[in-house]
């Protein structure tokens, strides 16, 4: 076994990855974190998989730069994906990203979000009658999937009936964003930034001449920005709608996926969740550290820094491993296991530092409504297919899961 980690850990290239990698990565993981835990490509770029050394990278940011204009320029080109992913909140180092961040973080306050409460419950409901009334379901298609689209739709206050492409659309965007693409993933990402910004042009030139109510309105906060004259540029304004209806939508859906695809698979969790609900905060953070729905980050160095006993040169590209680093032993007590009690778990799903997820407390109560309401409705569920996985490096989740409710 140790011969076979070490040679999984040798020849593991994130620019040639195995379909049995997509299927499940956490073998490679371990091998690279207990033999190669910083890890230099063939690309010469260097692979992170240990718990403390991501803190250091995500708390480190003047070292560890956000900021990606020099890495995707050879990928995209003068494209409008590399337009957009070089304008976004999470691609930008401060002071931008503190600009962004903050106007942002003021339309996401707790106040805000338990405000959201009632719809959301709401919501969920009509989704689970919808299924119940339908016995065979897709826990993608029918669940999943549709609770955060509306959620952010909602927060954006995106008409209901001009809310179809935008799941499309972002999973173009986010797929452009794997290790590597190709020509026909490149062309979907693009067009689909085009549609999007062509739709969000209109959508916001109708909320100037008719602004909602900031409190609950986050388009409208953004356009009217902050009392001190703060504001964003049309381009900023126009490229994080997109990110926060993308980032807000593939992670949520992926949480909610693996969830009760994880629970299914572990009947002792299951029950011990359906006979104790009150544990569904813990075991929603397990679920995010057990199958982080964002597996992947990236930052470049801005000057030589010794991580690990490894020396980095400046201008140096970094993958920063999340679902290696939530199974590192030295943080985790038997990390392989899934266990919705675990405390405590400081897993690294939504990051650390000054770019932790500014939705997090969303996505956290998205997760824990839809899957302890889905519990209390249908106990006695059952996968009755093959999960399709999503094929995806970074954001690990599931495209289609058979259910009978």
């Amino acid at each position: 076994m140790n011969a076979d980690a070490r040679e999984l850990a040798a020849s593991f290239d994130i620019e040639k990855l195995t379909p049995e990698f997509y299927e499940n990565p956490y073998p490679i993981y371990r091998a690279l974190r207990e033999h190669e835990p910083i890890k230099r490509m063939p690309n010469g770029s260097w692979f992170l998989t240990r718990y403390d050394d991501l803190v250091s990278a995500y708390k480190s940011t003047r070292v560890f730069s956000s900021d990606k204009k020099k890495e995707f320029l050879p990928k995209y080109g003068d494209s409008l994906l590399y337009e957009h992913h070089t304008t976004s909140l999470v691609f930008n180092d401060p002071p931008a990203h503190t600009r962004v961040r903050r106007l942002i973080m003021g339309a996401l306050s707790p106040r805000a979000i338990a405000s959201m409460e009632p719809d959301l419950i709401a919501l969920v409901n009509r989704l689970l009658d919808a299924m119940a009334a339908k016995g065979s379901v897709d826990l993608i298609d029918d669940f999943a999937s549709a609770i955060p689209i509306e959620v952010i739709g909602n927060l954006l206050d995106v008409p209901q009936d001009e809310r179809g492409p935008l799941r499309e659309w972002s999973l173009a965007i986010l797929g452009a964003l794997e290790p590597v693409i190709g020509p026909e993933a490149f062309a979907r990402g693009n067009t689909a930034v085009k549609d999007f910004l062509g739709y969000l042009e209109g959508l916001v030139a109708r909320r100037r001449s008719k602004p909602g109510n900031p409190e609950r309105d986050v388009l409208t906060r953004l356009i009217q920005g902050e009392d001190n004259g703060e504001r964003l540029t049309e381009k900023e304004l126009l490229h994080n709608c997109i990110f926060l209806l993308n980032a807000g939508h593939e992670t949520t859906t992926n949480l909610i996926g693996n969830g009760l695809v994880a629970l299914s698979g572990h009947a002792g969790e299951k029950k011990r969740l359906i006979d104790n609900p009150d544990l569904i905060k813990t075991a929603v953070e397990e679920i995010l550290r057990f199958e982080s729905s964002n597996q992947l980050g990236n930052r470049m160095t801005t000057e030589a820094v010794e991580l690990g006993g490894v020396t980095l040169a400046p201008g140096t590209s970094v993958t920063l491993c999340i679902g290696a680093a939530n199974r590192d032993p030295a943080q985790f007590a038997n990390p392989e296991t899934f266990d919705i009690g675990r405390t405590p778990n400081r897993h690294l799903a939504f990051g650390t530092g000054a770019h932790q997820c500014a939705g997090m407390a969303l996505a956290r109560l998205e997760g824990a409504i839809a899957i302890s309401r889905f519990l209390a409705r249908f106990p006695d569920y059952e996968l009755n297919g093959e999960p399709v996985r999503g094929g995806r490096a970074r954001f690990r989740g599931f495209l289609s899961v058979p259910c009978e409710v």
